[in-house]
């Protein structure tokens, strides 16, 4: 065991259905024993309420002191306890409690990466809304992330199979959006992708860039970006030696990548990626944050607030994701140190 990868999973908002997936996915998946140590950062009270409300019984829940501690046990849910016990906070409904205890998991598991004591974070998913109401005003965990390791230049990365989306910009408006596609954000996450595939072996691996207009601005007809910042910052790229392309026009370019043409894509804004991508893969998609210390692999959908506690929550995102981390977690160094190199 001590040769395995250990990764510790943040529950998420404990009013959606993360204590649900979480159990699921430890408890009817005993073969990821044999990839990782799995450690709950979370409430272990949380997790025995909704173990009770799905017929699974309250007491495999325990606690552990520190991650070393983990038995592995495959019957047991081992839980790294973030303060009080929250098994109080009502389900489905946006809570402030909620939402500060899923930034508290996540600040949690970040001070465990740092010292050492995990190897890489899985996230269950968190409620935008509940977060900001309990104080702690982020567009999401990807950005709270950078924000406790300290790093500025980050990607969200969508994954399936061989199959990887780069984000310029995520969880902003389309007008903040289109004002973060700058030169500067778009050399930044050309050179993450370049040395993201370095370290994987595929230095070589052809970038696809999605043009952020319409037939990517069609000759300026319908907009300046695509050839006042995409097409420089590609060529700049080749110039370093990415093997990029583009701006493409996105409706082509994605069902491209589909179809297996392109591994590596760059997309411009959120829904650009996210909406086409969780349209082929749902369940069988997670989401990568590329520019961390450490790997963090998510799921890629919501609390589903409206379904949290009555057991049919599908838990094949987060099973995937606990899978894609304790594969990359043993040479995740390298990509880091790969990234610091290519973009200090």
């Amino acid at each position: 065991m001590s040769t395995l990868p250990v990764l510790g999973l943040t529950l998420g908002d404990v009013a959606g259905i993360g204590p649900e997936i979480t159990l699921r996915t430890l408890l009817d998946h005993p073969d990821l024993r044999e990839e990782c140590v799995p450690v709950v950062v979370g409430d272990a009270g949380a997790l025995r309420r909704a173990a009770a409300l799905v017929g699974i019984d309250p007491e495999v829940v325990v606690t552990v002191d520190h991650p070393s501690e983990a038995t592995n046990d495959p019957g047991l849910v081992e839980v790294f306890q973030v303060g009080e016990p929250m098994e109080e906070v009502p389900l489905g409904q946006l809570s402030a409690v909620a939402g500060d205890g899923s930034y508290r998991f996540v600040v949690a598991a970040c001070d465990l990466a740092k010292e050492g004591a995990i190897d890489g974070i899985v996230t269950a998913p968190l409620n935008k809304a509940a977060m900001h109401a309990g104080g702690h005003k982020y567009p999401g965990h990807t950005e709270l992330l950078a924000e406790q390791f300290g790093v500025q230049n980050f990607s969200l990365v969508l994954s399936a199979g061989d199959l990887y989306f780069f984000h310029l910009t995520t969880h902003v408006s389309l007008t903040e959006a289109i004002a973060g596609i700058t030169p500067e954000r778009t050399d930044d996450v050309l050179d993450l992708v370049h040395a993201f595939a370095g370290a994987m072996g595929r230095p070589d691996t052809p970038v696809g860039v999605a043009g952020l207009n319409p037939h990517a601005g069609e000759n300026r007809l319908f907009g300046d970006e695509d050839a006042d910042v995409l097409e420089p910052a590609v060529q700049r790229a080749r110039e370093r030696g990415i093997d990029a392309h583009g701006p493409l026009p996105a409706d082509a370019l994605i069902p491209q990548a589909v179809r297996g043409k392109w591994e590596l894509v760059v997309v411009c804004y959120h829904d650009q990626g996210h909406a086409p991508f969780k349209a082929v893969y749902g369940d069988d998609g997670v989401n990568i944050t590329v520019g961390l210390p450490v790997v963090r692999v998510s799921v890629d959908h919501g609390t589903a607030f409206d379904i949290a506690g009555t057991g049919v929550a599908r838990e094949a995102s987060l099973v995937l994701a606990t899978r894609r981390a304790a594969a990359l977690a043993p040479g995740w160094d390298s990509v880091w140190r790969t990234a610091q190199r290519v973009t200090v």
